[in-house]
C-alpha cells in the first residue's frame, strides 16, 4: 500500500498549523485511518505531539540535514502500512534556510509531490484573505495550493465573508475553526513543553485538537486531496549502514541512549541505524535510573531540556559517576546540545558528570540556525575534515566553548565542542540519516 500525502502549511509561524495538523492526525486515527505523521525541519517538539495523535512515531523531513534525495525515501519508510501521511510544515510556507529558502515546506511538498493545505489566522482580516491566498497561490507555480483552513474565525458573519474571499481566490475552504484559547500548550524558551514532560495534559491537548478539527474541518474533503507518495524504494537503516558490518558471531553491542522527559530531542532513525549497525539499544531515563545498564559499551546523549530538570539530574550521583567512568574508559560517547551540558562539570551551578572541564549556564540569548560544519578533530563518529550540515538551537553557553581538540568549526564562528578520548560533544544537532556512516563508525568504535 502506498500512502497518500498532504502538507499542512501556513503563511507564518503562529497561524495554527500545529493545531490543525495534530488534530487532523488524531481525528483521522479516531475514525480508523492509519496515519503517518511528519514534521518539516529540525523541530523535535511537534513530533512528540504527532506521536500521541497518530499512535506511531513522528518523524522529521529536513532537506538541509539529510539531503533532498532522501526526503521521499524517508517518507516512504515512515509511511509503511499507513493510508495517509500528514506533513506539518515549518514557519511560513516558503521559509527555510535564511540564505536561499532551502529546507522550506514548499520544497518538501514538491519533493513529495504533495498538495498543500494552508492554515490562515484570520483575526483582523476579511476580504484581504483573497489577496493573501492569491499571493501564496501564484508565488511559486510548482507548489500546488489545494485548499485553506480558516483559523481564529470570530463569528458566523466573519466566516461568511472569509469563505467569499477564498472563493474569489479560487481555493476551497476545508474548514473554519472558531476562536478558542483552551488548546494552548505551555511553552518555554525553545518552544512548546515537550509531550513527554506535559504528560496527561499533553494527551488532553491532543484530544481537544482532534475534537476541534473533527467538528469544524471536512475530513473527507481533506483526505480526497491527498496524493500518493512518489514511487521508489523506501529508506532502509540496514542499507544505509555499510561502513561497519556486524560479524554473525559477535553479540550486539549494548548502547545506552538517554531518554525520558529531560532528553527528548532525537530522531527515530538514529535508533534504527544504531540497531542496524549492531547495537543493542537500551533507553536510560536519568530522572529515574541510577546507573548505566550492565555491559554498556557506548552512550548516546541527545538534546532536550536538562536545564529544566537540573536539580534531579544533579542529585542522581550514581548515574553521573557511571557516565564519567564510561567516558574515562575510552568508550564512545556522543553528546549533542543537552547531552553536552550534562557532561560538563556543572549546569547552572548544579553538579553534572564532570567529563568535560567546562561549566554550562542558561543565558538570555537564543542561538538558532543551520550550520555547514567541518570536523576539526577526528573522533569515533567523524574523521577530521568531514563536512556535515547541522543545526543549533539553544539558550545555553558552555565555558570554555571548546577544548584543545574542538569538535567543529564553521564560517564566521570560533571552534566549538569537544573531542576528548572517545567523547564527541557539541551544541550541533545532526540528523543521522544524513550521515549514516557516522553511526556505523560509532558502533564500530564500541567494539574496539
Amino acid at each position: 500500500m502506498t500512502a497518500r500525502a498532504l502538507v499542512v502549511a501556513a503563511p507564518s509561524s503562529g497561524s495554527g498549523k500545529t493545531t490543525v495538523a495534530t488534530g487532523l492526525m488524531a481525528a483521522l486515527r479516531g475514525r480508523g485511518t492509519a496515519v503517518a505523521p511528519f514534521k518539516v525541519g529540525p523541530d523535535y517538539i511537534d513530533p512528540g505531539y504527532h506521536t500521541l495523535a497518530a499512535g506511531r512515531v513522528g518523524r522529521n523531513l529536513d532537506p538541509v540535514l539529510v539531503g533532498t534525495e532522501r526526503i521521499a525515501p524517508l517518507a516512504r519508510h515512515g509511511s509503511a502500512g499507513a493510508e495517509v501521511a500528514v506533513v506539518e510544515g515549518v514557519m511560513g510556507l516558503f521559509d527555510g534556510r535564511l540564505a536561499d529558502g532551502h529546507g522550506s515546506t514548499a520544497q518538501v511538498a514538491g519533493l513529495l509531490g504533495a498538495p498543500v493545505v494552508l492554515v490562515v489566522d484570520c483575526r483582523g482580516q476579511s476580504r484581504s484573505l483573497a489577496a493573501l491566498l492569491h499571493g501564496f497561490r501564484s508565488f511559486d507555480p510548482e507548489v500546488r495550493l489545494a485548499g485553506v483552513v480558516l483559523n481564529q474565525v470570530g463569528s458566523e458573519r466573519h466566516e461568511t465573508v472569509l469563505r467569499a474571499a477564498a472563493e474569489e481566490a479560487g481555493l476551497p475552504v476545508l474548514g473554519a475553526l472558531p476562536r478558542r484559547d483552551a488548546l494552548a500548550v505551555p511553552s518555554r524558551h525553545l518552544g512548546l513543553v515537550t509531550a513527554a514532560e506535559h504528560g496527561a495534559a499533553a494527551v488532553s491537548a491532543v484530544a481537544a485538537m482532534a475534537e476541534l478539527v473533527a467538528a469544524h474541518v471536512d475530513l473527507d474533503a481533506v483526505v480526497r486531496l491527498a496524493e500518493p507518495l512518489p514511487q521508489g524504494p523506501a529508506w532502509s537503516a540496514a542499507d544505509a549502514v555499510h561502513a561497519v558490518a556486524r560479524a554473525p558471531e559477535r553479540p550486539a553491542l549494548r548502547t545506552a541512549v538517554f531518554g525520558g522527559p529531560a532528553f527528548t530531542f532525537g530522531y527515530a532513525e538514529h535508533v534504527e541505524l544504531l540497531t542496524a549497525a549492531g547495537a543493542e539499544v537500551v533507553v536510560v531515563d536519568p530522572l529515574r535510573d541510577e546507573t548505566l545498564p550492565d555491559g554498556t559499551a557506548a552512550l548516546l546523549l541527545p538534546g532536550g531540556f536538562p536545564e529544566e530538570h537540573v536539580a534531579a539530574l544533579g542529585a542522581n550521583e550514581g548515574l553521573r559517576a557511571a557516565v564519567a567512568a564510561l567516558a574515562a574508559s575510552g568508550a564512545p560517547v556522543h553528546a549533542e546540545c543537552g547531552g553536552l551540558l550534562y557532561l560538563c562539570e556543572s549546569l547552572d551551578d548544579a553538579p553534572m558528570c564532570g567529563v568535560l572541564p567546562a561549566r554550562a549556564a542558561m543565558t538570555g540569548r537564543l542561538t538558532l540556525g543551520y550550520r555547514d560544519a567541518v570536523a576539526l578533530t577526528g573522533s569515533p563518529l567523524f574523521p577530521a575534515g568531514a563536512r556535515v550540515a547541522g543545526h543549533e538551537f539553544h539558550h545555553c553557553a558552555v565555558t570554555p566553548a571548546a577544548g584543545s581538540a574542538p569538535a567543529w568549526g564553521w564560517r564566521g564562528a570560533a571552534p566549538e565542542g569537544w573531542v576528548l578520548g572517545g567523547v564527541h560533544a557539541s551544541f550541533l544537532h545532526t540528523h543521522p540519516a544524513g550521515d549514516p556512516d557516522a553511526v556505523a563508525r560509532f558502533v564500530g568504535a564500541a567494539a574496539l
